[in-house]
């Protein structure tokens, strides 16, 4: 799809817009990226898109949120979870099931995370400039 830079939590939050209104139910999209990188701002921006009404926050000590939408929004952070074992990930499935779902730190779902429709890493750039990756299906369109 392309490589992004964003210089505000505004730039990053619209570039989650444009993502997540190209979504759909099923739709599984990891978010990668240091400590800070702004996964949670640009999963807010696609929340608001999809229409998440609610206030959106990182699930880092709660593992997982699902937001009421049209199409349902779950977000999950693995931060905390263990390498991918198969007790912890049967406690998430029901985060996937007709709903569109965001994932922070994938590395940590090993092979249990669902095939994904888009893959987007961030990184710092500098203290206010963050580079945005989306790397998506061929028909996935920002």
């Amino acid at each position: 799809m392309g490589g992004f830079t964003s210089g505000s939590a505004e730039e990053t939050e619209a570039l989650g817009a444009r993502l997540g209104g190209a979504l759909r139910s099923g739709d599984v999209v990891s978010v990668a990226g240091e400590l800070g990188a702004g996964k949670t701002t640009f999963i807010r921006g696609a929340c608001r898109a999809l229409g998440v009404s609610l206030q959106v926050t990182s699930p880092t000590f709660a593992i997982g949120h699902l937001y009421p939408a049209p199409v349902p929004v779950s977000h999950l952070d693995l931060y905390r979870l263990s390498a991918g074992g198969v007790e912890d990930w049967g406690d998430l499935e029901p985060y996937f099931d007709g709903t569109i779902t965001f994932v922070e730190w994938p590395e940590h779902a090993g092979p249990w995370l669902p095939p994904l429709r888009a893959a987007v890493a961030m990184a710092h750039l500098d203290a206010f400039r963050r580079e945005i990756r989306i790397d998506g299906d061929d028909d996935l369109r920002l």
